[in-house]
């Protein structure tokens, strides 16, 4: 019967080999020979069921009946600062939050635009809304990311979303093709489904 018993010295795994010399097989980064002496390091075994050499890195020597094999791998790897990590992320969180800021504002800033220019047009029909509409409902969508990404607040983006709204608004009403009292006298037919 054997028992094993060690004190911390980066042992990470141990393997029991099958051949006629059986022995104990230690896999670890940082062990060394001086950690394991006497004090950190006892194995007694019953029997003379193994052999009598200890070997560590590429040296044997002898050591209470068994023969113990340590290799030796590259060193420790060391856990990344967090600190440092959570200030590349956040950089990186940055630069993202403010191109996603700045898409929706330069997008507001264009239907802005679009709106003044068919404001001055002279021949002006209602189609020429339609691009203007699709140009706000990306910007919609645009804003409504930002917020489930927590870019934007939520009151933030509805004032936003509320300002285009009423300049559109006020481009329909000035041009004759919305009248809100004809809107508010008439309104549009709801489905009741039972």
């Amino acid at each position: 019967m054997a028992s094993l018993s060690f004190a911390p010295c980066g042992l990470t795994s141990l393997s029991l080999s099958s051949n006629a010399n059986r022995y104990f097989s230690f896999a670890s980064s940082s062990c060394r020979t001086r950690s394991l002496s006497a004090s950190l390091f006892s194995l007694q075994t019953g029997a003379g069921a193994f052999s009598s050499t200890l070997r560590l890195s590429n040296k044997s020597y002898q050591r209470r009946g068994a023969l113990v094999v340590c290799e030796a791998g590259t060193g420790t790897v060391k856990k990344p600062d967090q600190a440092a990590k959570r200030m590349r992320q956040n950089a990186k969180k940055r630069l993202r939050n403010k191109s996603r800021k700045s898409e929706i504002r330069t997008r507001t800033r264009k239907v802005v635009w679009e709106l003044g220019a068919l404001r001055k047009k002279k021949d002006a029909t209602p189609d020429d809304v339609l691009p203007i509409e699709k140009m706000i409902s990306v910007i919609y969508s645009k804003i409504d990311k930002a917020v489930r990404k927590g870019v934007l607040h939520k009151n933030t983006a509805s004032h936003r979303k509320s300002r285009l709204a009423r300049r559109k608004r006020a481009l329909l009403i000035y041009r004759g093709w919305y009248n809100p009292a004809a809107a508010a006298e008439n309104p549009t037919p709801t489905s009741v489904s039972a």
